[in-house]
C-alpha cells in the first residue's frame, strides 16, 4: 500500500515537474504575449478614435456611427487572441473551441434572423445617400416625413400626426419614393370645361392665370394643360405646373393658389365649369340656355300646345 502511494506522489511529482519546465520554457512566449495584449489596447482605442472620425463623414448616425466602431474593435481583438494563441502554441485547443462556437452561433442566427437582417438593413440605411431625417416619403404604402432611423426601424409621421414604424427591412427592399431629394414637385389640378367653350381660348386663359398668379413657378419648366376626355357634362384637363418646395403644406398651399387663380380667370371670362349634376342640352350647340332658345312668353305657349293647361288643373 505504501509503495503504490509513494509511486503516485512520485508520478504527481514529475507532472508538476514537467508543467514547471514548460512553464518556464514558455516565459518568453507569455511576456512576449503580454507586451501584444498591453500594445493592442492601445491600439484599439485609436482605432476607434479613427473609425469613428471617418464613419462621421459616411453618416450623421451616432448610434450607427458607435456600433460600426465597436465592430472594427472587436475584428481587431480577435486578430489580436489569434496572434496571442499562436505565440503560446495553441492553435488546436483554440481551433477546437472555435469549432463548438461556430456550431452555437448558426444556431442563435437562425434564432435572430429577423433582427438581424434589421439591424444590418438600418446600418446600410444609415450610410447611404438616398434618403435621410426630414426627407418627404412615401414607402410600404405610408406618406410622410421621416423622423428617426435607429437599428431596426424607421419611424415615418404621416400628415395626418400619426407615427409608423417600418422594420428596416421592408424599407430597404421595397420602392421608396423621395418627394425631398430632387427640391421639385409637379401641382396637379384637374378640371373640365363646358362643351360651349373655346378649348383653345380655355388654354390660354388658364396658362396666363398661372402664370401671372403669386405662386413661385420654377424657371425652365412652363406651365402646361392637356385636355384628357369628353366627360358626361364637360371636357375635362388637367393643369400642371412646377414648384419648388419639399414640404407638403407648400404643395397644398400652391395647389390653393392655383385653384383659385383658374376659377377667377374662368369667371372674369365667362369660362363656364359645369357643375357636377345631369343637365339637358337643348341647342345643337352645347352651352345653349334654354331661355335664349325661347324668349319670354313662347316657352309657356309650346307647353300649352302639348296639353299642359294649368288653367284645367
Amino acid at each position: 500500500m505504501l509503495t503504490q502511494i509513494q509511486q503516485a506522489l512520485q508520478k504527481l511529482t514529475d507532472k508538476l515537474g514537467a508543467w514547471l519546465d514548460g512553464f518556464i520554457l514558455a516565459l518568453p512566449n507569455i511576456a512576449v504575449a503580454m507586451l501584444v495584449l498591453i500594445a493592442s489596447f492601445f491600439v484599439a482605442r485609436l482605432l476607434k478614435k479613427g473609425a469613428r472620425k471617418g464613419l462621421l463623414k459616411a453618416t450623421g448616425n451616432l448610434t450607427v456611427v458607435g456600433v460600426l466602431s465597436n465592430v472594427i474593435v472587436a475584428l481587431f481583438m480577435v486578430i489580436v487572441l489569434f496572434v496571442i494563441l499562436s505565440i503560446l502554441n495553441l492553435d488546436d485547443a483554440f481551433t477546437a473551441l472555435l469549432g463548438t462556437a461556430g456550431v452555437l452561433g448558426l444556431a442563435v442566427g437562425l434564432a435572430l434572423q429577423d433582427p438581424l437582417v434589421n439591424l444590418f438593413s438600418g446600418i446600410l440605411m444609415s450610410v447611404r445617400e438616398k434618403y435621410s431625417i426630414g426627407d418627404l416619403v412615401e414607402s410600404n404604402g405610408y406618406f410622410g416625413k421621416i423622423e428617426k432611423i435607429n437599428l431596426r426601424s424607421t419611424i415615418i409621421k404621416t400628415p395626418t400626426g400619426q407615427e409608423v414604424i417600418i422594420p428596416n427591412r421592408d424599407v430597404l427592399q421595397n420602392p421608396l419614393v423621395n418627394y425631398t431629394r430632387s427640391g421639385e414637385r409637379r401641382v396637379d389640378i384637374d378640371c373640365g370645361v363646358s362643351y360651349g367653350d373655346d378649348l383653345e381660348e380655355v388654354r390660354d386663359i388658364a396658362v396666363e392665370a398661372i402664370t401671372n398668379s403669386d405662386i413661385e413657378l420654377m424657371e425652365g419648366k412652363p406651365v402646361e394643360i392637356f385636355f384628357k376626355e369628353f366627360g358626361d357634362s364637360s371636357i375635362n384637363f388637367v393643369l400642371r405646373f412646377w414648384y419648388n418646395t419639399t414640404m407638403q403644406r407648400d404643395y397644398f398651399a400652391a395647389k390653393n393658389q392655383g385653384i383659385i387663380a383658374l376659377k377667377n380667370a374662368f369667371d372674369r371670362n365667362g369660362i363656364t365649369i359645369p357643375f357636377p349634376i345631369r343637365t339637358m342640352d337643348f341647342g345643337i350647340v352645347g352651352g345653349v340656355r334654354l331661355d335664349d332658345l325661347y324668349p319670354s312668353g313662347e316657352l309657356a305657349a309650346s307647353s300649352g300646345t302639348n296639353g299642359y293647361d294649368q288653367s284645367s288643373n
